[in-house]
Formats: structure tokens, C-alpha cells, sequence
């Protein structure tokens, strides 16, 4: 489906429950908040799923637009979601009755029976902009939710993902009169100091490959314990690491219990494509920002994600030449 094809759909369907994806970011909360607003402003009934993993930072977003319990949905549609293994596990029953997908990951499986898809586009809160634009909706309190989703996929406008278009939504956005300079500061200027022991205890233990290029940093279940840190302390490590001079490519292993490591891996994406290093594990995304899971120790995940980094590289070259 086009922008208008998907804005015709929401027009013409009601009851409404829109999913977000797992271990929930600022841009499928962003999406979901602002998405429901806009189906409320035309009369829908509309709910977002609720979801316990969304950080306090993010889930007061969704306050006042959550499913009660016992909500049953006509139309489900899940926004940022690239794949069915995304669903967090109160999504599970809507596995297979996704009605619209509306997302912008060049992973994109197409589980849906209807797909909004632009891979071009820096966040999914673009997409969701271009279609409260087609429906007629926007005011700032769509607006606030859809900056945020906007600004924090693509780092406040500073990684590669950026283009003129997320410029120009931004923007617009902007003009809607909403608290850009608040939500910017939340957002990304200000952390707690759990975060900042747990940034010092990485940079003691990150390791240098690769003439200084590449970066891989533990973030053991010991290291959070020593940081007093919680999962909401750990949002976009990986971003962090990239602000070392010379680093290009970043990893960070974030030890979950059970014996399973998440990796987040950031790189240039001209030089190595992370969807492609992720995929030789299993998992995927963007090509300059993916993540991918493995079962054993934080020292065998990094064994595992420099392998991928070096076959990758390897095949990069072969592929140039």
C-alpha cells in the first residue's frame, strides 16, 4: 500500500488495537501514540496494546491510549515492526490476523495481509506523518509523539540514516507548536547516573579490533549490578561507543539471563552493512544499525559477532574487486 491506500484503510475500518514491537524504542511508541490520536481525532476507537518493557521515559507517551482489559479488536495494525518474531508476548494472539503494517525496515516480511513499507525513510514516524497529513489530523498532540519516534531513530538528526526528508518532517512537526527543546532534553541530553557509572565501567572494559576501527563492549549482568543500572539505563549504548575518535563500527553485548547475549551493532554503513553481519547470527535490520541474540557467554558472543564482523568485511572485498 501507498500513504493514500493506507490512509483510505484507517478511514474505513474501525476498533482498532495497534501493536509495537518488543523491548519497545522511541520510535514504535512514538508511532503508536501518534497514530492513535490521530484515528481518535476522526472518531475511531482505538487503543495501543499495552506493553510492560516500555521504559518510564517512553511510556508515559502511551498514558490514556492503552487496550483495557478485555478490549476485543475489529482491525490490528502494528507500526516499526519488520517480522512476526518482534511481537512481545502479549501481541502473540494477533500473530496472524495483522491487518495494515506500517513500518520502514528493509527487513520487512511482509506477515501482514496489508503493508505500508518505505525502507528509504530514517524511522517509521515519517510514514505515520505522511498519513495523519493524508488524514487530515495533525495537531501537536499527535505531533509531540511523532517528533519523538522521528528524533530518536535517527540520534537527534546526526546518524547516517538523516536525510532531507527526516529534516523536513521534522520540521513540520515542529510547526505544530510542540516542546521540541523539552523533548529534546529528555530525550537526549540528560541521563541518570546509573547510566553514567555504567558508561564508565564499559569504556574500562570495551576492546579496540581492527587498527582501532571497531569497538566491542561488554555490558554483563555484573556491570549493570556494579552500576546499580536497570534496563532503562541501557538505551542506545551503542550510540556511545560511537563517539570514540576513529571508531567506525560499534558492538555492545548486553548479558540477559537464561545464558543469552543481545548484541546492537552501529556501523558505517558504506564500509560494512549491519543488517548483513546480523544476519550471518540470525537476526537483522538496518544497514547501518542491527541487532542479533546468541546463546552462551558475553566472551563467546563477542567470538561470535567479530567473526561475522570479519566475514563480512572479507566478503565486502571480494564483492569490490
Amino acid at each position: 500500500m501507498d500513504i493514500r491506500e493506507a490512509a483510505e484503510f484507517l478511514r474505513t475500518h474501525d476498533e482498532y488495537l495497534i501493536l509495537t514491537h518488543k523491548r519497545p524504542d522511541g520510535d514504535t511508541i512514538g508511532c503508536a501514540a501518534g497514530l492513535c490520536r490521530a484515528l481518535r481525532k476522526l472518531g475511531k476507537t482505538a487503543c495501543v496494546l499495552p506493553d510492560p518493557d516500555a521504559t518510564t521515559l517512553l511510556a508515559g507517551y502511551l498514558d490514556g491510549l492503552t487496550a483495557p482489559e478485555g478490549y476485543v479488536p475489529s482491525t490490528v495494525v502494528s507500526v516499526d515492526m519488520a517480522a512476526l518474531g518482534l511481537l512481545p508476548n502479549a501481541a502473540q494472539p494477533y500473530r496472524d490476523r495483522i491487518d495494515l503494517a506500517i513500518d520502514h525496515h528493509p527487513s520487512q516480511e511482509f506477515f501482514a495481509r496489508e503493508t505500508c513499507l518505505e525502507a528509504d525513510k530514517a524511522a517509521c514516524g515519517e510514514i505515520v506523518w505522511k498519513i495523519c497529513v493524508e488524514l487530515g489530523t495533525m495537531d501537536a498532540e499527535i505531533a509531540a509523539p511523532l517528533y519523538v519516534a522521528v528524533s530518536t531513530d535517527c540520534g537527534c538528526f546526526v546518524y547516517a540514516n538523516t536525510t532531507p526528508h527526516t529534516h523536513r518532517v521534522a520540521a513540520a512537526l515542529m510547526e505544530q507548536g510542540i516542546p521540541f527543546q523539552d523533548l529534546n532534553k529528555r530525550h537526549f541530553r540528560t541521563k541518570s547516573m546509573r547510566r553514567m557509572k555504567l558508561e564508565g565501567l564499559i569504556l574500562q572494559n570495551m576492546r579496540l579490533y581492527h587498527g582501532g576501527t571497531v569497538a566491542v563492549a561488554p555490558v554483563s549482568l555484573d556491570m549493570m549490578a556494579q552500576a546499580g543500572a536497570t534496563s532503562e539505563d541501557t538505551d542506545d549504548l551503542a550510540a556511545f561507543l560511537g563517539q570514540i575518535e576513529g571508531v567506525l563500527h560499534t558492538a555492545t553485548i548486553r548479558e540477559h539471563e537464561g545464558g543469552e547475549c543481545r548484541i546492537s551493532l552501529r556501523t558505517r554503513a558504506e564500509l560494512l552493512n549491519a543488517t548483513q553481519v546480523c544476519a550471518r547470527l540470525g537476526g537483522g535490520g538496518h544497514k547501518a544499525a542491527s541487532g542479533c541474540s546468541v546463546k552462551g557467554t558475553v566472551e563467546e558472543a563477542e567470538r561470535a559477532i567479530l567473526a561475522a564482523i570479519d566475514e563480512q568485511l572479507a566478503q565486502s572485498a571480494q564483492d569490490r574487486h
